[in-house]
C-alpha cells in the first residue's frame, strides 16, 4: 500500500448526503517533490520557531506557512485550560531539543507555578479518509497518510529531522485561586542555542467550576480490557486496575459523568478489536433457579468512581446488536447461550428473574437511582418491549438510550442521546429540561462532520460545544475513549469505520489533540451557560443577545461553507471580554 508521508492542515470533505463538500475535510493537494524541496531551500538555516493556532494540524515535511509569531498573548477564565502549538521546523537535523517552562508572574508577585504548564511533542500517526463512512474497509482501499493527533507529555528531547516540522503542544491550567490579573513569562526552547519566547496571560475575574460540577454532560464510552491488552496484564488483576486508574482520572478531569459497564457479554457484538466481557456472570443452577454473580460489576463501579467518575452507571445492554446472552449452565457444564427473540415470553422471562435480583441487589449497594438500563441504537419495537418490561419490574428503573428521536418512547427516556441529523423539538426538550432528564446527541460513523476521526479539523471538538449550547441540549456522547486498534500508537485505523472512530486518547495514558480541544469545547460551554446567567441576572440584555446571535451560526449544514475554526474566531471573544 502507497502511504503519503505527510498531511496538510486539515480542511474540508462531505455531507452526510456525500454530496457538499464540507471545508473542514477535504484533503488539500500536495506539493510534489520539487516544490517541496524549493520551499525548504527558502527556509532559514537556524531552527525556525512559532507559535501557531491550535486548531490546525501541520504537516511533517513541509515547512508550515504561517506568520511568525515570536510571542503568545493570551486570555483565560480562572480554572480553565487553555493551550496553543509551539512549531519547530528545521532544513538540517537537530538532536537535544528541548523545551523549558518557568513561573508566569503578574506585577504585584502572584504567580501561575511552572507545574500548572505542560509542554508535549505531537507525534504523528496513520490515518484515512471518511469516503462511505460506516462499513468495513481494507486499509488498501483507503488514501491514508500522516496526520498530527498524539501528544506525548512524557518525553522530554526532541529530535528532528532535517526538512521536517515538529509541533509541541503547550498546554496551561489556570489554578482556581489565581488572582486576576496579567501573567507574564517566557518559554525557552534549547536548541544549538537557546530560544526565548515571551508569553503573557489575562486572567480574568471569572471562575469556571471543577470539571466534576460541570453541567455538560459528557459520556466516552470506556473499554477496560482494551487497557488490560495494551498493557500485558492479565484482565481484572490489581496491576489492572492500577493501571486503569490514571486513564480514569484523565476522563474524569474532561467532566466525564457516566461509568460504562457491560451486564452481559459482548453488548455490541465484538465489534472492537478487544473482548468486551460482562461485569456479571450469569450462572442457571441444575434445578433451573438462575443465580448471579455481582462481585466484578461492584468492584469495577466502585474503583471507577474513585477515579471521579459517579454520577451515572449506565448498564449494556437488554438490547444488544446480537440477541446472543451467554451463560454458565450447570447441568451441561459449558457456556450456553440464548437467543430468543425480544418481546417473547422466553425473552421476558429470561429478564425478569435478573432484574428482579438486580434491582434488588443495586438498592442494597445505594446504586439503584444512578442506574440506567442502557440501549444504543436499536429498533423501537425492541425498544418498547424492553421498557414495558422494565417497569412491569420497577416503575423506578432509569433508561438511557443513543439513537434516533422517537416522539413515541421519549417520555420514557431519562437519558436521551440523539444522532446528529436529529433535534428534539423546542417544547419537548423544555419539558424534559423541567422534569431533569438528560437531552444530548452523539456522532458516529455516519457524519463526516463535525466528527472526531484523527483526521478530523480539531476545531470541530471545540465547534460541538458551542453547537450544544445552541439547540439548548445537556451533553455530547460518543463511543469511544479506548477502545484501541492493534497497534493504537501508530495506527489509528480499524478494520471497519474511518480512522480515530475507535478513541481519542492513546495508550500511556497519552492525550491527543482532538482530545484537548474537546475540553475545549466543553469549556466554552460552561462559559457559555454562565454568561447568558450573567447576563439575564443584571439584565445586560446588549451582551444577552450578542452571545445568543453567536450561538446562531453554529449549524451543522454551515459546515459546507464555512469552517469550523473560521466560526470560533469570529465569536471566541465574546466569552473572554
Amino acid at each position: 500500500m502507497k502511504f503519503l508521508s505527510v498531511i496538510l492542515i486539515m480542511g474540508l470533505g462531505l455531507t452526510s448526503a456525500a454530496q457538499d463538500v464540507s471545508l473542514d475535510l477535504q484533503k488539500p493537494k500536495l506539493p510534489n517533490s520539487e516544490t517541496l524541496n524549493k520551499q525548504w531551500e527558502n527556509t532559514a538555516n537556524a531552527l525556525n520557531i512559532s507559535f501557531a493556532n491550535s486548531n490546525q494540524r501541520f504537516a511533517k515535511e513541509v515547512p508550515p506557512t504561517v506568520s511568525i509569531q515570536n510571542s503568545w498573548n493570551t486570555s483565560a477564565w480562572k480554572g480553565e485550560k487553555i493551550h496553543t502549538q509551539i512549531l519547530l521546523w528545521t532544513k538540517s537535523n537537530r538532536a537535544n531539543v528541548s523545551i523549558q517552562l518557568f513561573d508566569l508572574k503578574d506585577p504585584k508577585g502572584n504567580s501561575i507555578k511552572k507545574e500548572n504548564l505542560s509542554a508535549g511533542i505531537i507525534k504523528y500517526v496513520i490515518t484515512d479518509e471518511f469516503r462511505n463512512g460506516c462499513g468495513y474497509r481494507k486499509a488498501a482501499d483507503f488514501d491514508s497518510s500522516y496526520v498530527a493527533d498524539l501528544i506525548d507529555t512524557k518525553t522530554t528531547n526532541i529530535t528532528i529531522n532535517a526538512k521536517n516540522t515538529q509541533p509541541v503542544w503547550l498546554s496551561i491550567k489556570v489554578p482556581f485561586a489565581t488572582k486576576a490579573g496579567i501573567y507574564a513569562g517566557t518559554i525557552k526552547v534549547k536548541a544549538e542555542k537557546e530560544y526565548s519566547l515571551p508569553i503573557k496571560i489575562e486572567v480574568l475575574d471569572k471562575t469556571l467550576p471543577a470539571p466534576s460540577q460541570w453541567k455538560y454532560d459528557l459520556d466516552l464510552w470506556q473499554h477496560p480490557a482494551a487497557i488490560a491488552r495494551v498493557h500485558q496484564v492479565k484482565l481484572w488483576s490489581e496491576e489492572h486496575y492500577a493501571l486503569m486508574k490514571p486513564y480514569y482520572e484523565m476522563l474524569a478531569n474532561a467532566g466525564q459523568k457516566t461509568i460504562t459497564a457491560s451486564i452481559v457479554n459482548e453488548p455490541w457484538g465484538h465489534q472492537t478489536y478487544d473482548d468486551y466481557p460482562s461485569l456479571i456472570k450469569w450462572t442457571k443452577k441444575k434445578d433451573g433457579n438462575w443465580i448471579y454473580d455481582y462481585s466484578l460489576f461492584d468492584k469495577y463501579v466502585a474503583f471507577v468512581m474513585t477515579t471521579g467518575i459517579n454520577q451515572r452507571i449506565n448498564c449494556y445492554s437488554m438490547v444488544p446488536w446480537k440477541i446472543a446472552f451467554t451463560y454458565w449452565d450447570e447441568a451441561t457444564q459449558k457456556e450456553t447461550v440464548f437467543t430468543e427473540a425480544i418481546g417473547t415470553p422466553a425473552y421476558d422471562a429470561f429478564w425478569k428473574t435478573m432484574l428482579t435480583d438486580f434491582t434488588q441487589h443495586l438498592k442494597a449497594k445505594n446504586w439503584f437511582q444512578k442506574t440506567y438500563i442502557a440501549m444504543d441504537e436499536r429498533p423501537m419495537k425492541a425498544m418498547q418491549a424492553v421498557i414495558k418490561l422494565l417497569k412491569s419490574v420497577d416503575p423506578q428503573w432509569k433508561i438511557a438510550l443513543a439513537g434516533e428521536y422517537h416522539q413515541e418512547i421519549e417520555k420514557d427516556i431519562d437519558n436521551y442521546c440523539i444522532a446528529s441529523r436529529w433535534e428534539f423539538p423546542a417544547d419537548v426538550l423544555q419539558k424534559r429540561n423541567k422534569a431533569g432528564k438528560t437531552s444530548t446527541w452523539y456522532t458516529c460513523c455516519t457524519e463526516p462532520y463535525p466528527n472526531a476521526f484523527s483526521f478530523s479539523s480539531p476545531a470541530e471538538q471545540v465547534w460541538m460545544g458551542w453547537y450544544t449550547a445552541n439547540k439548548n441540549m445537556d451533553g455530547y456522547l460518543r463511543w469511544a475513549y479506548n477502545s484501541w486498534t492493534k497497534n493504537p500508537l501508530n495506527d489509528t485505523r480499524f478494520t471497519a469505520w474511518p480512522a480515530g472512530d475507535t478513541y481519542m486518547v492513546y495508550p500511556g495514558p497519552l492525550t491527543s489533540v482532538r482530545f484537548e480541544k474537546m475540553i475545549e469545547g466543553a469549556q466554552d460551554f460552561e462559559k457559555i451557560k454562565q454568561l447568558q446567567a450573567l447576563y439575564i441576572k443584571n439584565k445586560n440584555t446588549a451582551a444577552l443577545a450578542g452571545l445568543n446571535k453567536a450561538l446562531t451560526k453554529f449549524e451543522i449544514k454551515s459546515l459546507s461553507t464555512i469552517t469550523a475554526d473560521e466560526v470560533l474566531q469570529s465569536v471566541k471573544p465574546l466569552l473572554n471580554k
